[in-house]
C-alpha cells in the first residue's frame, strides 16, 4: 500500500530551561498551630519532617492566582515575548474545578492565548513530568516555547485532624520558561509508576461519595512508612539511572533537588547517591512544607536566589508521589 507523503514537524535539537518564578502562600503557619487537632507537638513535627513553618494561601487566593504571580516572574526573567509561548503546561492535584483547566486560564492571564493549554496530574512528580513533555514538545517542533507550572492550593483538601499528611502540606506555584538552546540543557526523563501501591498515598473519597452523602469532603491521607521506604529505597534508583542516562556523576552535580515531601527523606536520599559536599541539597520544606507539584521549582528558585552561582550548573531534580508515579532528570539551571 503506498502512503501519501505526510509532513511531520521536526524542532532544535536542544532544549533548557530559561528562567524561573515563584509565589508562596501569602500565610505563614507555624507548627503551634496545627498541633492541637493531631494531639501533638512542634517538637514531633520538627523530628519527623524537619519542617517548622509551612506557607499557605487565603480562602480566596487559589492556585491559578499564585500560579499567575510565579508565571509572571519567569516570562520576564525569559525575555521571552509571552505571544511567543504556544505551550503551557500545569501540573496540580488542587486545581478547584474540574474543568475549564488552570492551564486555559492562566495562558489568558499571562499574554499567551491561543497557546495549547492543559493541566496534568502526575502528583509531586508532576513538575517533572510537565518539563519532560515541554522538552520533547519543542524538539518535535509541536511547540517553540513552553511554559510549565506546579501550582498547588493543598490547604484545600486538607482535614486538619488528619495525622498522616496534613501538617506536611503548603500551597504555592513554581514556574518556568523552557525554549531552544544552543546547547544540551535537559537529560532524559527516567519516569514511571507503580500503581499496585496506589492506596499509599492519595485521596480518602471521590466526589460523587461526597454528593451522595456517604463520605465527608475528600482529603489527602498516606502510609507514612510505606511512602518512607519506597521514596528512600526505590527512588534512590530512578536517580541513579537518571544520572546515567545524563551520563553525568554525582561529583559534575552543581545541586540536587529532590521534591520536598519530608526533610528525612531529603537526607537519606543524599546518603543513598554518596553526593560530595560540593553538591548543594535543596531544603526549602523547612519554611514552605510539602507543596506537592509545587515543591521543586519552589525549591530551585529559593536555591538560586540564595546561591546564585550555581546559575549554569547542573542539578538532578526527582518527583515522587501519590499514586506512587516518579520522574526524574538533570537539568542546566536557569
Amino acid at each position: 500500500m503506498t502512503h501519501p507523503t505526510l509532513q511531520q514537524s521536526h524542532g532544535p535539537q536542544y532544549t533548557r530551561i530559561l528562567s524561573i518564578g515563584a509565589a508562596r502562600g501569602d500565610l505563614v503557619v507555624p507548627n503551634d498551630d496545627l498541633v492541637g487537632p493531631i494531639n501533638s507537638s512542634d517538637e514531633w513535627i520538627r523530628q519527623r519532617t524537619g519542617i517548622v513553618t509551612r506557607t499557605r494561601a487565603s480562602h480566596d487566593v487559589l492556585a491559578v492566582d499564585l500560579a499567575t504571580e510565579a508565571s509572571k516572574e519567569a516570562i520576564r526573567k525569559s525575555g521571552v515575548d509571552p505571544a511567543l509561548i504556544d505551550a503551557v503546561i500545569v501540573a496540580t492535584i488542587s486545581n478547584g474545578r474540574q474543568t475549564p483547566s488552570l492551564a486555559a486560564v492562566l495562558a489568558d492571564r499571562v499574554g499567551a492565548n491561543p497557546a495549547a493549554a492543559y493541566d496534568m496530574n502526575a502528583a509531586c512528580a508532576g513538575y517533572t513530568y510537565a518539563v519532560a513533555q515541554a522538552d520533547a514538545l519543542i524538539r518535535t517542533g509541536v511547540a517553540h516555547y513552553a511554559l510549565v507550572v506546579g501550582a498547588e492550593k493543598l490547604s484545600d483538601v486538607v482535614d486538619p485532624t488528619d495525622r498522616t499528611i496534613s501538617f506536611l502540606l503548603g500551597d504555592g506555584a513554581g514556574a518556568v520558561v523552557i525554549g531552544p538552546s544552543e546547547y544540551p540543557g535537559i537529560a532524559k526523563t527516567i519516569w514511571g509508576s507503580d500503581g499496585s501501591k496506589a492506596d499509599a498515598v492519595g485521596m480518602d473519597g471521590t466526589l460523587a461519595e461526597f454528593r451522595d452523602g456517604e463520605k465527608p469532603w475528600p482529603t489527602l491521607r498516606q502510609e507514612g512508612q510505606t511512602v518512607f521506604r519506597w521514596a528512600v529505597w526505590e527512588m534512590a534508583k530512578v536517580a541513579k539511572e537518571a544520572l546515567d542516562a545524563a551520563g553525568v556523576a554525582p561529583e559534575q552535580l552543581a545541586a540536587f533537588i529532590p521534591h520536598q515531601a519530608n526533610m528525612r527523606i531529603v537526607d537519606e536520599f543524599a546518603k543513598q547517591l554518596k553526593l560530595p559536599e560540593t553538591v548543594a541539597i535543596a531544603r526549602d520544606i523547612e519554611t514552605t512544607g510539602n507543596t506537592s507539584a509545587a515543591s521543586i521549582p519552589l525549591a530551585t528558585h529559593r536555591l538560586l536566589q540564595e546561591n546564585p552561582e550555581l546559575s549554569g550548573g547542573l542539578a538532578l531534580q526527582i518527583g515522587f508521589g501519590a499514586g506512587l508515579v516518579f520522574g526524574a532528570q538533570v537539568v542546566v539551571l536557569p
